[in-house]
């Protein structure tokens, strides 16, 4: 029988037993080794639908991903199936493949390590080389001192005492008036932060504290650091704005003492907004560690937000990430981050206000914003800012030509709007697959309803 045939066949029969995992899972194995990966992760995905939780076929799906170049889509699949208590190892052996073609030899060493040493049988002699990895059997006890190599390793001995931690505070002059749209995160962070400081009586009669964590999280570029500011600003409160290099040392032990001093400092001035940008870089899953320096800092990050050893009344944490799926799972638990929001790109209402406010004070005439919004679907808000400068940098070439300065038109600024291409249609094709494929609890159910994929 002709590989047509065979195909054809096979397609009969699903017509007539559509739900047959297995038949489906056969027709996808044969158009891949026919190299039709299209049409095999199209029938992969339909046999998730009725098995989303097979590991074969996320398994077969994270191949065909990387048979396509799809490395960020095979990369979910493969980090969930890698995270499992009992990882399979053919899915570790893949995703050494798919950390080698990332540049991270360590990472692929890693996982493929553990991939042959359950089961020898997976070895590839030019992997096993290129990595500088074999299995146990072939270790000799001349080799034995050197087979942790390639695992990362942190400074020991004396580590001098860090420097000062103290990070100047500031008083933000922003309020939710200058940040375009966003009326029910706005409403999310009245009710979780501002009201408890404004009507402190209200909340002490059902038993609330002042405090708590909010996690945001969407595509970079639409403003979840602006909303931080302008949340500090509506309760006239200090904002700490904190960054990884406010907080890693090289010296086992100086990050977690800077960061106790971070929020020493913080509870000396509540109440005060602490902000952690780019969270998931000091606060990343425990499970994908390889060194236990990082696990001490989250550790001493939970506590710290627990208050274990200090009450943090007055203190509100917020945090903002591109990557939520990264950050350790305990972080979501009630009285840390336990209102996490989605910061999705603004919508038309949005685009246009923030336009607005983007030519407040500039020279503009006629200028119709809902047009504007109209013609920036998918733009953040960091697009429509670069949409206004290339706009403005025409019309400073325009002027310093004729030496007449002219205000702003609708249509110059359309005509710029087409210069920028929208920076959040990257972050959702990674974001999708997170939110299709490892939505464990809903976590990212806001992601599917905002694509439409509910």
């Amino acid at each position: 029988m002709s590989d047509e045939q065979t195909l054809q066949s096979l397609r009969k029969a699903l017509e007539v037993s559509p739900e047959n995992v297995p038949l489906r899972f056969h027709l996808a194995e044969v158009l891949t080794q026919l190299r039709h990966y299209v049409e095999a992760e199209q029938e992969l995905r339909h046999a998730l639908t009725f098995e989303p939780d097979a590991v074969n076929l996320k398994l077969a799906l994270a191949e065909c991903f990387m048979n396509q170049n799809k490395q960020s889509e095979a990369l979910v699949l493969v980090e969930s199936l890698a995270k499992m208590s009992e990882p399979p190892p053919a899915a570790q052996v893949l995703y050494a493949r798919l950390l080698l073609r990332a540049g991270d030899e360590n990472g692929a060493a890693f996982q493929y390590r553990a991939a042959i040493e359950t089961s020898p049988e997976l070895q590839d002699e030019a992997l096993s080389e290129e990595l500088g990895v074999h299995p146990a059997s072939d270790w000799s006890s001349e080799n034995e001192s050197n087979a942790d190599e390639w695992k990362q390793r942190e400074p020991a001995g004396d580590s001098p005492a860090p420097a000062s931690n103290e990070i100047e505070w500031e008083t933000p002059g922003v309020t939710f008036e200058d940040v375009g749209g966003m009326d029910e995160i706005k409403e999310a962070i009245r009710m979780k932060i501002i009201h408890p400081l404004t009507h402190p009586e209200i909340y002490e009669a059902y038993g609330k504290k002042v405090g708590g964590g909010i996690l945001l999280y969407g595509p970079p570029g639409c403003g979840k650091t602006h909303l931080a500011r302008a949340t500090a600003g509506e309760v006239h409160a200090k904002f700490m704005s904190i960054g990884i290099h406010d907080v890693l040392d090289m010296w086992i032990g100086n990050s977690e003492k800077q960061l106790h001093d971070l929020f020493e400092q913080a509870r000396r001035n509540a109440p005060c907004v602490m902000f952690f940008d780019e969270v998931d870089a000091l606060g990343a899953s425990r499970s994908d560690m390889k060194t236990s320096g990082g696990r001490h800092l989250i550790n001493q990050f939970l506590s710290e937000m627990d208050g274990v050893n200090a009450s943090n009344d007055g203190l509100l944490i917020l945090a903002a990430t591109n990557a939520p799926w990264h950050l350790d799972a305990a972080f979501r638990r009630p009285g840390r981050f336990d209102r996490v929001l989605f910061v999705p790109p603004p919508d038309l209402p949005a685009r246009s206000s923030i336009s607005q406010i983007l030519l407040a004070g500039k020279p503009v005439e006629k200028l119709d914003t809902h047009l504007i919004a109209k013609k920036t679907d998918g733009f953040s808000g960091a697009d429509l800012k670069a949409m206004v400068d290339i706009a403005i940098e025409e019309k400073l070439n325009e002027a310093m030509r004729e030496g007449i300065p002219k205000p702003l038109t609708t249509k110059e600024l359309i005509k710029a709007a087409k210069q920028v291409k929208p920076s959040t249609k990257e972050w959702f094709g990674s974001a999708k697959n997170y939110a299709l494929f490892s939505n464990q609890g809903g976590a990212y159910d806001d992601i599917l309803d905002y694509l439409k994929l509910k």
